[in-house]
């Protein structure tokens, strides 16, 4: 269990910061609940001992997330408020403070799940059809949300 421990933390935490963006942004409740739901998936895999599967569908996660973020432009907005600070309320900087730290998370999650892959799974001939399948349940996980978020946006 020692080996899945920092993982685990990992999910955890990046839990916990979608939690507070539900109750920092109330208008996206739902889509940063459902942000939360495969984390927490990754914490039942590692629970049963699917180390395989729980690290690979957490790299490939957090690596979708990184992109979303970027290409929706979360990550550079979080930076700039950061930077300026020149909002007198608390929420918009909490805000930015939990984008950057979901994304510092999320790399961090790539370290430690790649490693864990390496030393674990390499080379046993399993990583094409766990590579393939946890991609389709990424891809399908967020396709979902950005149907969810497209749902979301007024036709007018």
């Amino acid at each position: 269990m020692r080996r899945r421990l920092d993982v685990a933390t990992l999910a955890g935490a990046q839990i916990a910061c979608f939690l507070l963006l539900t109750y920092l942004e109330s208008n996206f409740f739902l889509i940063h609940l459902y942000q939360s739901i495969l984390y927490y998936a990754i914490l039942v895999m590692l629970f049963y001992k699917e180390d395989r599967w729980a690290y690979m569908i957490g790299m490939l996660a957090s690596v979708a997330w990184l992109g979303l973020a970027y290409m929706a432009g979360i990550l550079g907005s979080a930076v700039r408020q950061l930077s300026e600070l020149r909002t007198v309320s608390l929420t918009p900087n909490l805000v930015g403070m939990a984008a950057l730290t979901t994304a510092l998370l999320a790399v961090l999650m790539i370290v430690f799940c790649g490693r864990h892959w390496m030393k674990e799974y390499a080379g046993l001939g399993r990583t094409r059809s766990t590579f393939l399948v946890s991609l389709g349940i990424v891809v399908a996980y967020y396709g979902t949300l950005l149907r969810f978020f497209w749902d979301m946006i007024p036709n007018g």
